[in-house]
């Protein structure tokens, strides 16, 4: 029975385009940092310490640990030095990348209704990102974090995986105190959120058009539609829990 409800939050709460929002993220991130260190060899070793983090599948060290160990000895700067940077841009420069995102309809009345039933939510993002940029995201997706207790949020200071690695979705699971198959992966990304949560255990709803196929030699998940189709479907697991 579903007891725990993990979101992924690009393309399932909101709307967004990855392929214009990183390339946006990274020139504003150059813009910002061209006073303090040369652009290219920043975003370079930035994408070096990125791929360290995804390559991260549940070891001892948090994301964010894996990413200061390849980030900072090669720009020659602590993060006690930088972190006022990084604060700063994401205080006042991230916040302009709202605009290339459109929240989804339903996604507020849904998690109202998920809290409302007693389930616990956790938003499954992939853990590349410091907390704040997260946060920022699900407020403009209109969940924010001021009106909705979530009961675990992936960020890169927390985690010990990332996405695709099965490891990201077991440890989430650990933290919520489920076994996986109490949970239940809702995602857009078939290679990022299905594939890994299932292999991890847990039930899987894919975000996608209902005559999407997915891989022909895996399984299918156990429920496919758009966001407001999960949530009808969710209706009848409400209705199970309580009969």
């Amino acid at each position: 029975m579903i007891r725990a409800v993990l979101l992924d939050l690009d393309n399932t709460l909101l709307e967004n385009d990855m392929e214009q929002f990183v390339p946006a993220y990274l020139r504003l991130l150059s813009e910002f940092i061209a006073d303090h260190y040369p652009p290219d060899a920043f975003i370079r070793h930035l994408m070096r310490a990125t791929d360290a983090m995804m390559a991260n599948n549940g070891a001892e060290r948090t994301n964010r640990e894996v990413f200061d160990a390849v980030f900072f000895p090669a720009i020659g700067r602590t993060r006690e030095e930088m972190e006022p940077l990084f604060e700063e841009f994401y205080a006042t420069r991230f916040p302009a990348l709202r605009s290339l995102t459109r929240p989804v309809r339903i996604a507020r009345p849904l998690m109202e209704y998920l809290f409302r039933q007693g389930f616990q939510v956790a938003i499954a993002t992939n853990s590349l990102f410091p907390r704040t940029a997260i946060e920022q995201r699900l407020a403009w997706a209109g969940v924010p974090v001021e009106e909705f207790p979530y009961h675990f949020i992936t960020s890169y200071e927390v985690m010990h995986a990332t996405k695709p690695h099965p490891a990201f979705f077991s440890e989430i699971a650990r933290v919520l105190g489920r076994a996986p198959e109490e949970c239940i992966m809702v995602g857009d990304e078939w290679k990022m959120d299905i594939r890994p949560a299932r292999q991890a255990g847990m039930q899987t709803y894919w975000i996608a058009d209902r005559k999407a196929s997915h891989p022909a030699d895996e399984p299918p998940p156990d429920g496919q539609g758009k966001l407001a189709d999960f949530a009808r479907w969710m209706l009848t697991v409400a209705c199970r829990l309580r009969s």
